[in-house]
């Protein structure tokens, strides 16, 4: 694009207007107007524009604002008539005007005008707003239609920020959102770009929850940029409006932030370790905000949304705008709510008990918009399926067997075990129930709302259907556990040749539609090896205890039972393999470890040695595992085949740390000498009957292992298709930016896809701003328990202030160790953090987290159940494990010397990191982990 300057004035044709000469390069600076210096303001929209006028607002009442000029819709109308683009614009293909603007030379006089204003300002780097005349009314925010250009510096640069702000008046979501064929004019801020240390969003009323007198604060680290995108975390505050006095804070584990990366390039890079524990605003600082706040409410007399930031202590307010929409009345007045879809008679409202430990192992954690409903269309379309593959003759209403829950899936375990009845081994539903119950319930008192199926000739039908279904299922296990890997490796090979940006909207919905019967396949095909590999471990724990006394306490935990090939455990080796290859490569090497992350893969593509590498190691690599990611049914989560960063962040590791193949394996293997030697003690029969059972778990956990990978390759596919159509809707102007694929509603994409119905009208703007405010309030909340029973009030959840001592949790894998603690909360970005034997500490765990398995000393984390996939690895690594200790990520910094007790399940901070005169782990003397048992 050429913004140089023109040389000549105005085309021929184009030298009057309405407005009189339009050449008067006198004229056009007064179409440039200094915020706060006396130019117009509140009275003056049709100039300035929405944001415009709010920063000219603020500046006049004394509040701090940066420094910044407008450039009002009248400089825009004098370059579209001096270029004759006005004369082009009735009736034109938006697209094509667009374009116009962006190939056309600013005029000489105008372009002096808006470098007259800069220059005024000391040509600092600065921010370029577009200010449309609608944006930030009280009826419609209209906001993010229209270009923002951050840290231009420089009169070519600024000039073209400019243009791209008047062209973006004529983008895809600007005409899109606009309900008129006509556009407005737009006018343009240009404001001293501020690199806050510390940025954030500030509502002077709860956009969701309508308690009153709460100003609630979100504060991230660097730019705000990366809180609006939601690709960083923030602390969460509530200020009372009247006392200025901080009443609620939550505060975040902090990875990453927006900052500027070089001059004119914005990005994310690490939060300072120090900083990441830390709440990002002090009380007294959230004080001084609170009453700017105020003050802001009262200047409008109205409700504001607010956006803010700070530098080296210094607070400055860049935007506000009236908060359009008010938060519904809670369910209840306590906030405590019940998971059903639907209503539900009181009996079983409030006796249903819940729980989300392990359910499909990728059911796990706080889920977005797009994710809670694809986990509705799991429920509604093939879970009950699910159930009958388990000999299950009744398989009940499908909006019973689960619900939702402050962004979070549950499974009714009420419901579950009242149906699970029909089976032998579940015909006790405490079986079943006491298998999905964390240590937060008490099951003295309870009772299934559902009753006991109701027996007599429906049990006796029942029987038979189960036991015919189990003898099929024990004689085609193995031989659909064969099937179902070819098929993956045919739908992996198949969908990597497809091209689905060339495919039509009705090819598009018969490709949806595939993989949608193919996912309900795939997950009917491993729900058998799942269940039953739980049920023969629970029959080992039972047997043990009964027949082995005190020696059988955890001893189910002890007993080896040789799953070194376990497709996960696997998984690590290979890692491995793949990092053993680029070390003996040095210019793999070199773009590995010293390149940016996104931009390795392609680096190594246009490299000789890269692509030889690539295509020898990582292709094979990534076939095997690729569709592997962090919690899989949480579909925007890109899959390693999609970003491989993580893998690269492990290969530098592997690497670094010299760790071997030898090492991987010693872990994984043989049997533990303590858990023969008690079961040495049994008579003949008994211990026949344990190895019998181990082998059984032994067997329907290898097999579970290797299905997975076709469970969740599955969901990678139907993944696939919903980013087609995001990237479509973001191209055709309905979506913003590819972040807001994950407030999308996964019926609307099928919806779309199946008609020929306009996407504005299928993908309401209304319920994406809804879903995404939604999503924005359960980020705010306390991790909500495993498990409860009826309605759970989340104010109970608020975990305790971090003192450092003592944490309990569940021991899952056994073995004590010493060493010092490492916060994870983001794979890709901490990887190349974690040093081997540090414990590795954090909310939760899947899949995807075994290649840090292989080096790391122990695993701490704040929720999970002995029989979560993570455990089970951890105790195939033999990695003493403590999991569910609720809050070990608020309680635990990084750096701290801790014990973990795999055996009690206890975790003890013996030295905290701020006292340690030798530092966090990995400075001299202080070894990362020490085994002591």
């Amino acid at each position: 694009m050429d913004t140089h300057v023109s040389d000549t004035t105005t085309p021929a044709g184009a030298g009057e207007g309405p407005a009189g000469p339009v050449t008067d390069p006198a004229g056009h600076a007064a179409c440039v107007v200094t915020l706060g210096a006396g130019g117009p303001t509140g009275g003056h929209r049709g100039e300035l524009g929405g944001k415009g006028t709010r920063l000219a607002e603020l500046s006049a009442a004394g509040l701090p604002v940066p420094p910044a000029f407008c450039l009002t819709t009248a400089l825009f109308d004098a370059y579209l008539r001096e270029t004759g683009i006005a004369a082009e614009a009735a009736g034109a293909d938006p697209r094509t005007l667009r374009e116009r603007i962006l190939g056309t030379r600013m005029p000489a006089s105008i372009a002096d005008a808006v470098l007259d204003a800069y220059g005024s300002m000391g040509r600092p780097r600065v921010a370029v707003r577009s200010s449309g005349l609608r944006e930030d009314s009280a009826a419609q925010s209209f906001a993010g239609q229209h270009d923002t250009v951050l840290d231009v510096c420089g009169d070519e640069d600024v000039l073209d920020a400019v243009l791209r702000c008047w062209a973006s008046l004529w983008s895809d979501r600007a005409t899109v959102y606009r309900d008129t064929d006509a556009p407005d004019a737009l006018a343009v801020v240009v404001q001293e770009m501020i690199h806050t240390d510390v940025s954030g969003v500030m509502f002077t009323v709860d956009p969701v929850n309508p308690r009153p007198h709460r100003l609630v604060v979100e504060a991230c680290q660097g730019l705000g940029e990366g809180l609006v995108s939601g690709q960083v975390s923030s602390d969460f505050f509530v200020v009372d409006d009247e006392k200025l006095e901080v009443v609620e804070e939550r505060v975040r584990y902090k990875v990453t932030k927006c900052a500027p990366l070089e001059p004119g390039r914005i990005g994310m890079t690490k939060v300072d370790a120090a900083a990441r524990s830390v709440p990002c605003l002090t009380h007294d600082q959230l004080r001084e905000l609170g009453a700017l706040a105020v003050r802001i409410r009262d200047l409008y007399g109205s409700e504001q949304d607010i956006e803010w930031g700070v530098r080296d202590g210094v607070f400055h307010l860049f935007q506000t705008r009236p908060i359009t929409t008010r938060p519904a009345a809670p369910a209840a007045p306590s906030g405590a709510l019940s998971p059903y879809v639907a209503p539900q008679p009181e009996p079983v409202l409030n006796g249903t008990l819940w729980s989300r430990m392990d359910i499909g192992e990728i059911f796990v954690g706080l889920m977005t918009p797009l994710g809670l409903s694809f986990a509705r269309y799991y429920q509604r379309n093939v879970h009950t399926d699910c159930a009958g593959a388990l000999g299950v003759r009744d398989t009940g209403e499908a909006d019973l067997h689960m619900g939702f829950y402050q962004g979070h899936v549950y499974l009714n375990i009420s419901y579950s075990s009242y149906l699970l009845a029909q089976c032998l081994p579940t015909r006790d539903q405490r079986h079943f129930t006491s298998r999905f119950v964390s240590e937060e319930v008490d099951l003295a008192d309870y009772e299934n709302p559902f009753g006991t199926f109701p027996g007599g000739m429906e049990d006796l039908l029942s029987t038979v259907h189960w036991l015919q279904h189990t003898a099929r299922e024990m004689t085609q296990m193995k031989s659909r556990s064969q099937q179902m890997v070819d098929a993956r490796l045919y739908e992996f090979d198949r969908a990597r040749g497809l091209d689905l940006t060339r495919m039509s909207r009705r090819e598009l919905h018969g490709e949806l539609h595939r993989d949608l019967a193919w996912f309900h396949d795939m997950h009917i095909g491993y729900m058998p090896y799942y269940i039953n590999a739980f049920a023969f471990y629970g029959l080992l724990t039972e047997l043990c205890a009964r027949w082995l006394g005190s020696d059988g306490v955890g001893l189910q935990n002890r007993v080896k039972t040789d799953m070194s090939s376990l497709r996960t455990v696997e998984s690590a080796k290979e890692v491995w393999s793949v990092a053993q290859a680029a070390k003996n490569d040095p210019a793999v090497l070199r773009i590995i470890k010293d390149e940016p992350l996104e931009d390795i893969a392609r680096l190594l593509r246009e490299d000789p040695a890269g692509q030889r590498f690539w295509d020898r190691h990582m292709e094979p690599f990534l076939r095997a595992n690729g569709t592997r990611g962090h919690q899989e049914m949480e579909i925007t989560h890109p899959r390693w085949i999609d970003d491989p960063s993580y893998i690269f962040q492990m290969i530098r590791r592997y690497v670094a740390d010299g760790f071997s193949i030898d090492d991987i394996l010693r872990r994984s293997s043989g049997w533990s000498d303590d858990s023969r030697e008690v079961l040495g003690r049994l008579p003949m029969p008994k211990r026949q009957v344990l190895d019998t059972v181990i082998s059984l778990y032994a067997l329907c956990s290898e097999l579970r292992e290797t299905t997975r990978m076709s469970m969740i390759t599955s969901i990678w596919l139907v993944r696939n298709v919903v980013y087609e159509v995001g990237r479509r809707l973001v191209a055709d102007g309905v979506l913003h930016s590819p972040d807001e694929i994950a407030h999308l509603d996964f019926e609307d994409v099928r919806r779309y896809l199946a008609g020929d119905e306009d996407a504005v009208r299928v993908f309401d703007r209304a319920r994406i701003d809804a879903a995404r405010r939604l999503h924005e309030h359960n980020k705010r909340l306390p991790e909500p328990p495993l498990t409860f029973v009826g309605v759970h009030d989340i104010t109970a959840s608020v975990r305790p202030a971090a003192d450092g001592a003592r944490l309990e949790g569940l021991a899952a894998s056994p073995g004590r160790i010493v060493g010092r603690a490492r916060i994870v909360e983001d794979l890709v970005w901490q990887a190349d953090e974690f040093e081997a034997g540090e414990i590795l500490v954090t909310g939760y765990t899947d899949a995807s987290w075994t290649p840090l398995f292989a080096i790391a000393g122990g695993v701490v984390t704040d929720i999970g159940s002995m029989l979560s996939h993570s455990s089970i690895v951890a105790r195939e690594f033999h990695v003493p494990s403590v999991v569910n200790t609720k809050d070990a990520t608020q309680r635990i910094n990084t750096g701290d010397l801790i014990v973990v007790d795999g055996d009690a399940g206890t975790v003890e901070v013996v030295e905290s990191a701020d006292t340690d005169p030798q530092g966090p782990a990995g400075a001299a003397g202080t070894p990362a982990g020490a085994t002591t048992d």
